[in-house]
């Protein structure tokens, strides 16, 4: 069922109704990437670097290669955290447009059954950004596991597996169901959306590609709600 769904969220990735979602999407992430790009390095500049000039003062001509060494690991600190950002950010858009995939996905792929309903601009804001502090704080978890061995990147993947699961299929959910609804028929499935959830984790993990994370991840989920739905004789 998860890959069917996987299946059926990549050929809606690339078809023609969801290219104006697709430039959006992609057109906003990359502008908030960008924002917190320079939004770190000024941090680093205004916080950090002060910090690291006083703890090498008046450094000799022969050791100048060290000011060489702390700019390539600032970089590779500056990469890494924007690189754990990247997870929150494509959460929070993906709230933003989650209910324009929905709506290619149904047109497209269940046109006989009864659309869903588009969440209010308010609640999905609000609880888009409830999340994106549910979403960072489990991030920040899962950065202090990078330091116990054999555990990164499954730290990494248990965290966002579960989360971005359970964010992307309670959205996919609320369009047929209420909240309270939403969040018991995931419960009832949690194994099947927390699987599904690892196969977001993965496609995040992707260099580039997971840019599109927000419209692979919603697509999947409308995609597993409506088959459990029918499997469960609601649909």
């Amino acid at each position: 069922m998860i890959i069917d769904a996987a299946r059926l969220a990549l050929v809606n990735l690339f078809a023609a109704e969801t290219r104006a979602v697709f430039w959006k999407v992609l057109g906003l992430t990359l502008v908030v990437l960008v924002g917190l790009w320079f939004g770190l390095r000024s941090l680093f500049i205004a916080f950090a670097l002060p910090w690291i000039d006083a703890f090498l003062p008046g450094i000799p001509d022969w050791a100048g290669w060290l000011s060489f060494v702390f700019a390539i690991f600032a970089g590779i600190g500056l990469a890494l955290a924007l690189a754990l950002l990247i997870s929150p950010v494509t959460a929070l858009i993906a709230g933003l447009f989650l209910d324009d995939v929905a709506e290619v996905v149904e047109k497209r792929d269940y046109p006989a059954d009864p659309p869903g309903r588009a969440l209010p601009l308010f609640k999905a804001l609000r609880s888009s950004i409830g999340f994106l502090g549910v979403l960072i704080v489990g991030n920040i978890v899962a950065l202090l596991l990078l330091f116990v061995p054999g555990v990164n990147l499954v730290a990494f993947f248990l965290v966002n597996g579960y989360l971005l699961g359970r964010e992307f299929f309670e959205f996919a959910a609320m369009r047929f169901r209420t909240p309270t609804e939403a969040r018991d028929y995931r419960a009832r499935h949690g194994r099947t959306v927390f699987a599904a959830g690892l196969l977001i984790a993965a496609f995040l993990a992707i260099p580039i590609v997971n840019l599109l994370t927000p419209l692979f991840a919603a697509a999947l989920m409308v995609h597993l709600h409506k088959m459990l739905s029918k499997r469960d004789g609601f649909a």
